[in-house]
């Protein structure tokens, strides 16, 4: 059994897996963020995060959809 650097970086990898699985489960930020994605935008249905504020929607809107009101974009939040 190689007991050099990379193996000992190897089992540290497996016992910090199977302390995250015994506490819950490893949990991945990716999932997280995507399920954070709860602002729409009604004309191209792009998502943002639910902590945008309301002059990042409008800066979408005025770039994006240059011919529509933001109240069309995002209705929720006008």
């Amino acid at each position: 059994m190689p007991s050099g650097n990379g193996a000992r970086a190897q089992q540290k990898r497996e016992r910090n897996l199977k302390k995250a699985d015994a506490a819950g489960g490893a949990k991945s930020q990716l999932k997280t963020n995507e399920a954070a994605k709860t602002i729409i935008c009604n004309v191209c249905r792009s998502s943002f995060l639910c902590t945008a504020k309301e002059p990042e929607l409008r800066l979408h809107a005025e770039n994006k959809h240059a011919a529509k009101k933001f109240e069309e974009c995002f209705p929720a939040k006008a």
